[in-house]
């Protein structure tokens, strides 16, 4: 998309292209809004109430000069000059909504040629795949207003301990929550404590991967933060307290805040989930999104490593694309996914995933689960889904993940693209060695890597992918692919069984995920909380704001030309009848 596409005839018909563009309500940033309720009222063609009456007014002074009169030749005069005054306003009328129309078809052939630019092979090598999606009218809405200061004299209504629990990002989410429901609450957030029991096992403290400094001087305007609890609570009963999933304020300004003035402490047993995705006040949500983007910061250590890791990336000012290949032992066993696997690998998933208490399901369908777009892609469906969609076999690709499962791992992915690269292969070992077995602390720097690149595609819709997708949408709609796992596995396995060429399969797969690049779309509700658009997937709305300056400047804009239009016109009448007499200056 690199050079203007000028391959679209401009006679195409503006019903034809709506038709084509019908399915994509993303193009444009998700609406018209102020700008569009203006002219679904205010058509250009439409003259104003003013310029109606004095029409009327002349008029009715034509038809009293038509009056039988002596002199005949002047009322015959009158009548032919009424006439071509008539055939001259409907031809202003005509010019008027052509213009109108041509706009419109415009606006369309934009929209087309994006489309085609995107999806036509001989643009599938161009620079257009790595453009971000447009988001002009859209911007990061963070800040707290002036009155939103807490009240630093207002005493503390108790003390919250949190036990994050989860991988990295599922306790970054978390925590987020956390600090907003000590909002909530009046009270104050005793530095959350990380899980050191999951999967991984990283003996991680909160202060070995965060900037405690950096969080605590974000968030002071916000919540009173405490390393530890004050001494004449050292012995208090603390109350233990697994908050209900999803709840809505009113829960925690209910009943969790009369158990925490009545306990003074209180010990969040787990932090996944426990604010609600929507129904949340503004200043709340943006207290979220400035908790997970500015407060919790890496530490140096960590930044500085990601720093040059993403240096030797971009040598050159070469792209790269981050991909979250999530074909890991511990993902594969919670969702029983076990495709590509020989029989060995598919049996020691499975015990896996009958040795763990807290996943209720154990027997699963691997094979229907694929079907039904559940399971992460395997390294091969990787590949195939990155060319399909026009990336280079040359394109620089950092894997955003732990071990790769498997006998093979990795190698059905490099047998297509061969600059493939970990933070393994980019940094040294001694680079590396501060790091060892500290899974959360190289979660960390993955995620600077994938926040930092050009593209960022995922094979799991996991905490991972959805927290660095929110946080690219944040950045300014940082194009990221999500891959339609259910519509993608099924047209592989019709091109795998020579039903479809690979042109076919290649421009079925770049059409279907046009919309699919993280442009601006407002979040997905649903009928249970747990079906709805994940808040840290898509934070707008609540912190991302539309530009309603430009829309006001568009309005303007539009107004004025409409003025300009009635004044022309004016103009044109009163030429055409001021020789007889007919009419004053408009």
């Amino acid at each position: 998309m690199g050079k203007k596409d000028n391959t679209l005839p401009i006679s195409a018909k503006t019903k034809s292209i709506a038709h084509s563009t019908g399915s994509l309500p993303e193009i444009g940033g998700g609406g018209g809004g102020y700008l569009n309720r203006y002219h679904h009222h205010h058509h250009l063609w439409q003259l104003p109430i003013h310029g109606c009456y004095v029409i009327c007014r002349r008029t009715f002074s034509v038809l009293i000069c038509i009056k039988p009169r002596k002199n005949k030749i002047n009322c015959i005069l009158t009548v032919f000059m009424s006439i071509m005054v008539i055939i001259m306003f409907m031809k202003y009328l005509h010019m008027i909504r052509f213009n109108d129309e041509t706009r419109q078809d415009e606006d369309h052939i934009v929209i087309r040629r994006q489309i085609l630019s995107e999806t036509n092979p001989e643009y599938a090598q161009a620079s257009s795949i790595w453009r971000n999606p447009v988001s002009d009218q859209h911007h990061g809405c963070i800040d707290r207003l002036a009155n939103e200061t807490r009240n630093r004299s207002t005493p503390t209504n108790g003390y919250i301990l949190v036990q994050a629990n989860g991988g990295l990002n599922q306790m970054k989410m978390g925590m987020s929550d956390m600090v907003a429901i000590a909002k909530l609450m009046d009270a104050t957030l005793v530095l959350p404590a990380l899980d050191h029991k999951s999967f991984w096992t990283d003996p991680s403290d909160f202060k070995d991967i965060f900037d405690l400094k950096q969080f605590k001087t974000t968030l002071q305007d916000d919540i009173d933060i405490v390393e530890s609890l004050p001494s004449h609570l050292a012995e208090v009963a603390i109350q233990q307290k697994d908050p209900v999933s999803w709840s809505k304020p009113s829960y925690y300004q209910g009943e969790i805040l009369s158990l925490l003035k009545q306990h003074k402490v209180v010990n969040f047993l787990h932090t996944d989930s426990r604010l609600a995705n929507n129904g949340i006040p503004d200043p709340i949500q943006k207290l979220r999104c400035r908790t997970m983007y500015e407060a919790l910061k890496c530490t140096n250590k960590i930044n500085e490593l990601a720093r040059k890791l993403i240096s030797r990336l971009k040598q050159n000012n070469d792209h790269y694309l981050a991909l979250h290949l999530r074909f890991e032992k511990d993902i594969l066993a919670f969702t029983g996914c076990t495709h590509g696997l020989s029989q060995k690998e598919a049996d020691e998933i499975e015990s896996l995933r009958y040795s763990v208490k807290h996943w209720k399901v154990k027997k699963i369908k691997s094979a229907l689960k694929r079907q039904q777009g559940n399971c992460p892609l395997t390294p091969r469906e990787s590949a195939i889904f990155l060319q399909a969609m026009g990336f280079p076999l040359s394109t620089k690709i950092y894997i955003v993940a732990g071990e790769i499962y498997g006998e093979h791992g990795l190698d059905e992915f490099k047998e297509k693209y061969g600059n493939v690269y970990t933070h393994s292969t980019l940094a040294t070992e001694d680079e590396l060695k501060p790091f060892k077995n500290l899974h959360n602390q190289l979660a960390a720097l993955d995620y600077a890597l994938a926040l930092a690149s050009d593209v960022f595609a995922y094979t799991y819709d996991g905490n991972m992918a959805k927290a660095i997708r929110g946080h690219r949408m944040f950045k300014g709609f940082q194009k990221t692919i999500y891959p339609h796992k259910r519509k993608f596995v099924k047209m592989l396995d019709e091109l795998d069984k020579g039903r479809l060429s690979w042109d076919e399969f290649s421009l079925h797969i770049k059409k279907q995920h046009v919309n699919r690049t993280s442009m601006p779309r407002r979040r997905l509700g649903g009928d249970k909380p747990k079906h709805e658009e994940n808040f840290y997937a898509n934070p707008y709305p609540g912190c991302i704001c539309e530009n309603r300056k430009d829309w006001d400047a568009d309005y303007q804009a539009s107004k004025m030309r409409n003025q300009t239009e009635t004044y022309s016109f004016c103009n044109i009448l009163t030429s055409s009848v001021y020789s007889v007499k007919l009419f004053s200056l408009c």
